[in-house]
């Protein structure tokens, strides 16, 4: 098979790789050339991939990884990506012969069997667990989810819109971020608190209910200063961060019965590894009850690899019959 494109389409960033089928059954992608390019310096996906091909070799076929959901004309509906996404119109500007839409967090689901041992921390849980539906899941622009499910014809992949559900909270401070979170919004989704811009709406909320400036002007800004220990307030959002992101993995891996393991990717939590080892996440992952004791059985993780997304779509493409 010829060498293909596979992009992974972020809020923020897009990257992208020429690839190619591996001979390596562990390892079924492998990666000829790979570039990372920000959104705000390009109007479209489609300047993007020709920035990307510039004088190479022009390949038939390519596969784009994003938010949202795919509809069956080949446009994606998505509240993350800044321009419009049509997988026919890419055709046409690139002169491609067929461009295929996936997912983001389906196609992540696809790449995270391929991450060695050495591109994870344990959070929680047993270092391995038996052959069974994994769950992945990403706090970036947005809140991504996936699930992937083994079956005795090859795996099948649910993507999800996990970020969607309305925000569940359990302490005092929690309930008070969210009623101040209403004032903007009707709809609280999980992903207005667990995601970049959700870590802005939770330092905003608790600067409104403590009556201080919000003088942090991006989630990094806000992670910096929490990890650093400069700004109390920066902290104390990034602790609730932790707390409800613990607590919405556990609902989750009790919702989909991810026996087979949780992992983490992307987005902000390389950024807070130790951080995140010292918070109440697994504490708050693991309360759910006479349901502790199933919990404690699966492993969580936090995969560290900015390449899952395009090795993804890519694994996706190549497991296609008609690819």
């Amino acid at each position: 098979m010829p060498p293909f494109l596979a992009a992974d389409v972020g809020g923020t960033h897009v990257r992208v790789a020429r690839v190619q089928a591996s001979a390596d059954p562990a390892h079924p992608v492998e990666l000829l050339e790979y570039r990372k390019f920000r959104n705000a310096d390009y109007p479209g996906l489609s300047a993007i991939l020709s920035a990307f091909i510039a004088d190479g070799e022009r390949p038939a076929h390519c596969v784009v990884a994003t938010a949202g959901y795919a509809r069956e004309d080949g446009t994606v509906i998505t509240a993350n990506v800044p321009w419009p996404l049509s997988a026919r119109q890419i055709e046409r500007d690139l002169g491609l012969e067929a461009v295929y839409i996936v997912n983001d967090f389906e196609a992540v689901a696809y790449a995270a069997a391929q991450v060695d041992a050495s591109g994870v921390l344990q959070l929680t849980g047993p270092a391995t667990a038996p052959r069974g539906p994994t769950l992945v899941v990403g706090p970036g622009t947005g809140l991504g989810a996936a699930l992937w499910i083994p079956t005795a014809h090859g795996a099948v992949v649910l993507a999800t819109e996990a970020g969607q559900p309305t925000l569940a909270v359990s302490t005092e401070l929690e309930m008070a971020i969210v009623r101040q979170m209403q004032r903007e919004h009707a709809h609280v989704s999980v992903e207005h608190a667990l995601s970049g811009p959700g870590l802005m709406n939770l330092y905003r909320a608790l600067c409104a209910i403590e009556g201080q400036p919000a003088v942090l002007a991006t989630p990094d800004a806000i992670t910096a200063a929490a990890v650093s220990n400069q700004d109390v307030l920066a902290r104390q959002s990034l602790e609730v961060f932790c707390g409800l992101l613990g607590s919405t993995i556990g609902d989750m891996a009790l919702q989909y019965g991810a026996h087979g393991g949780v992992y983490l990717a992307g987005g902000i939590l390389p950024q807070i590894r130790e951080f995140l080892l010292n918070s109440t996440f697994v504490t708050r992952y693991l309360n759910k009850g006479p349901m502790r004791e199933a919990l404690e059985r699966i492993p969580v993780k936090v995969v560290e690899h900015g390449q899952l997304g395009v090795i993804g779509a890519a694994s996706w493409y190549l497991g296609r019959t008609d690819a």
